[in-house]
């Protein structure tokens, strides 16, 4: 289960509706049901959390959202997109990450789900993680 604090629009989740099971966009947010209006392409539908699933961070999704990948030459991988950068112990290996943009910093010492990479990269850009985020 995704907690409510957690979602913001444009956060990418899965949504469950009575097993048609969708990766979808949240488009809005209702606190006071704590309801979660996510578009799965077709559609927009309300959820609650408990129907919400994280979508695991890992290359596929960083390449999705035209992240650009270098192997440096001690093993660790960056991940760069604009001025924005990640950095990953070694291939396939997200469950610590530190990612930078301009001066600011921050470290992540277990996994962290799609959504919230996206909530930190807006807070650190200003700009929403989209395809078309400042290619």
């Amino acid at each position: 289960m995704i907690k409510y604090s957690e979602l913001k629009k444009g956060g990418h989740v899965i949504a469950n509706a009575d097993g048609d099971i969708r990766r979808g966009e949240i488009e809005n947010l209702n606190n006071t049901e704590k309801q979660v209006c996510v578009n799965t392409g077709a559609q927009s539908f309300w959820f609650q959390t408990e129907q919400l699933t994280p979508i695991e961070l890992n290359e596929k999704e960083l390449t999705n959202f035209k992240f650009r990948k270098e192997v440096k030459e001690d093993g660790t991988i960056k991940y760069l997109k604009g001025a924005f950068r990640m950095l990953i112990p070694k291939e396939g290996d997200f469950s610590r990450m530190e990612i930078w943009y301009r001066d600011e910093q921050r470290h992540f010492i277990e996994p962290i789900p799609l959504h919230v990479f996206q909530n930190h990269f807006f807070e650190m850009t200003k700009v929403f993680l989209n395809a078309g985020s400042f290619d």
